[in-house]
């Protein structure tokens, strides 16, 4: 299996192929709007902006899993991120990044990048930089800011 061969649901409930981003260096995020890295979505809306043009996404998957941190409803988090964040790359419904309940792409990232002990996600902000061919060409844990993978998107692109 390939990245390009899953689907997730949008924030709005609609089914989204992976595929539509196939060709694209994207970055893949589980987001909390609780946490003390929300003020990383700054940072990744400035990202999105400097590379979209080139072919870059940030897809946002909000996930209530640590420290239930991103409580409220979809529409509820998509406020919050585009009114005090102003993001405007595509945002995910809610969903688990470990566990029996794992959202499918996340197991599938996870097995091809782990973390340091093993391949489970252990905080929000988690994020996975995957190449214009679908690779997952890295894993970066939530304390490595936006500003700090600049150089890694830029080099894809």
């Amino acid at each position: 299996m390939s990245i390009y061969d899953y689907k997730v649901k949008n924030i709005k409930g609609e089914m989204v192929s992976m595929d539509q981003f196939r060709d694209k260096v994207l970055l893949i995020v589980n987001t909390a709007t609780g946490c003390g890295f929300t003020p990383q979505y700054d940072g990744l809306e400035a990202l999105y902006k400097k590379y979209r043009e080139q072919g870059f996404e940030i897809l946002d998957f909000p996930c209530n899993q640590f420290g239930n941190q991103a409580p409220g409803t979809e529409a509820e988090i998509s406020t919050f991120c585009s009114v005090r964040f102003g993001t405007t790359f595509p945002q995910f419904s809610k969903i688990e990044v470990n566990g029996a309940n794992a959202e499918p792409l996340f197991t599938f990232l996870k097995s091809q990048k782990k973390g340091l002990l093993n391949s489970d996600i252990k905080w929000n902000f988690t994020k996975f930089l995957v190449d214009r061919k679908g690779n997952v060409v890295d894993r970066f844990a939530p304390t490595v800011t936006p500003e700090k993978i600049d150089g890694a998107v830029a080099a894809l692109l």
